[in-house]
């Protein structure tokens, strides 16, 4: 039970790490264009490193992010050949360890709120 617990938050922030980079490069990459703000897409990446942080034993930030990281190769690969991109191999590499940066940040927060959380309830 102990290595299914641990593997949870890797395998969880893998699969939501495709599935925001996805959806982002299918559904919402023209209405945040429309907008002007197309970075606005990348705070999605936030998510999955939360739910992962909640997933991982002690709210960890490393299980999320190997998971992002193992995740950004399929991605990159998936959006190379299935999607017609405007932008260069660099862009989307670029783009893809910005999703992993606010990945790790979404696991961080995660733990800061616990954090305080936890300290309040001990008060």
């Amino acid at each position: 039970m102990n290595i299914k617990r641990n593997w949870a938050g890797v395998v969880c922030c893998f699969l939501l790490f495709i599935a925001v980079c996805l959806s982002l490069a299918f559904h919402v990459k023209g209405a945040f264009r429309t907008s002007g703000h197309p970075e606005l897409g990348l705070l999605f990446f936030i998510l999955p490193g939360v739910v992962a942080s909640f997933l991982s034993r002690g709210g960890e930030v490393v299980k999320p992010l190997i998971g992002a990281m193992l995740a950004a190769p399929l991605c990159l690969v998936l959006l190379r050949l299935v999607f017609v991109s405007s932008r260069s191999l660099w862009q989307e590499l670029a783009w893809l360890m910005s999703g992993i940066f606010w990945c790790a940040l979404g696991a961080l927060s995660f733990m800061f709120v616990r954090s305080l959380f936890h300290r309040a309830r001990h008060k």
